[in-house]
């Protein structure tokens, strides 16, 4: 993006694709992108929370972006009291708003400085103690979280980004060559965090290994596999739980499959149905969780346990469980061509570099 044009990259014509939003929004640090007309004039603006409502809709990734905007949204004008603008903004519940000339076209986003990052004292709980049986040989010798991806561990570029995100409170899981983690990390210090451990006797599972936490805890808890890579903004995630009056909020991702061949539909021997070449559509379980604090109180003790197990668990309850559509980029570090993936993207990631 030119540097003489700071916030080309927020702007999208009406005729983009809900993908160009999702990728833009990616790549850009102020969370707003504004759709203008040929002549730059204030058509509407899509925040984080229309493309997660668009998704939730099941809109079609190369549906118009014009289909999710809001088409009312804050605008601030360049000559306008600076008061009056803040008040405006806070009214409307948004933190950042296209700025206008007196021609109403946008020349920036107000306000100019990047908001500062929000402390969070929420619990994080990241499962590092699994094998990695299916990144042999790597993981022989290595535990999968500390495979390196661009010259340093997984679980570094994890623990950094929730770092650089507001969090400082982590507690890790561990088992399998268990060493390799508490000796790399120690208590946290030299990253400017805290780090605790969780030292699992035998495999417990996705989800057991927080019947091990002893302190008291009140707040939402952030619990994530430590093979995910991913951008997600996890003070969102929190915020929406809140707001949701969720017990367990669920990341998903949309994944698609285009079958090779027609499927046939039938019924005893008739057919009822054939489609050439469907896409099937699906949200997958992205291995990133927010729970109450209160469920901690339900993981057993002892025995394996999974966190499908406690989701379907609170279902089967009534209670609420959300699923939180994620659009960032994501890659569950599962199998060896998902690792070499990982290294392909560490160009990008974690981005400390992106711009407005």
């Amino acid at each position: 993006m030119s540097r003489a044009d700071p916030i080309a990259g927020n702007l999208l014509p009406p005729d983009a694709s809900l993908l160009d939003a999702i990728e833009r929004m990616d790549a850009v640090r102020r969370k707003l992108i504004v759709v203008v007309d040929a002549d730059r004039r204030l058509l509407g603006t899509v925040s984080d929370g229309d493309i997660r409502r668009g998704l939730m809709r099941r809109l079609e990734m190369q549906a118009p972006v014009s289909a999710v905007m809001n088409r009312d949204p804050v605008a601030v004008r360049v000559a306008g009291p600076e008061a009056e603008a803040m008040v405006r903004l806070s009214e409307r519940g948004v933190s950042l708003a296209p700025l206008l000339d007196g021609g109403g076209r946008v020349v920036g986003l107000y306000p100019d400085a990047a908001i500062a990052t929000k402390a969070r004292d929420n619990l994080v709980v990241i499962m590092a103690g699994g094998r990695g049986v299916r990144l042999a040989p790597l993981t022989q010798t290595c535990p999968k979280p500390m495979l390196k991806v661009a010259g340093r561990p997984l679980l570094e570029s994890i623990i950094e980004r929730l770092r650089d995100q507001g969090f400082s409170r982590f507690r890790l899981a561990v088992n399998y060559l268990a060493e390799v983690i508490t000796d790399h990390f120690g208590d946290g210090s030299a990253m400017g965090v805290e780090i605790d451990y969780l030292r699992e006797d035998h495999p417990r599972g996705t989800a057991g290994a927080l019947s091990l936490l002893r302190e008291p805890v009140t707040a939402p808890v952030v619990v994530l596999n430590g093979d995910v890579l991913t951008r997600l903004a996890f003070g969102d995630l929190i915020d929406f739980h809140l707001e949701h009056g969720a017990s367990a909020t669920l990341c998903v991702r949309e994944h698609q499959f285009q079958a090779p061949h027609g499927v046939a539909e039938i019924e005893g021997v008739r057919l009822t149905s054939l489609r050439e070449k469907p896409t099937f559509r699906w949200q997958a379980n992205a291995g990133i969780y927010c729970l109450d604090g209160s469920l901690l109180s339900r993981i057993p003790a002892d025995g394996p346990y999974d966190m499908p197990e406690l989701l379907s668990a609170l279902v089967g309850d009534g209670e609420t469980v959300c699923a939180y559509p994620m659009h960032e980029y994501w890659l569950d570090i599962g199998r060896p061509p998902d690792f070499e993936s990982a290294q392909v993207a560490a160009v990008s990631f974690p981005v400390d570099g992106r711009t407005d």
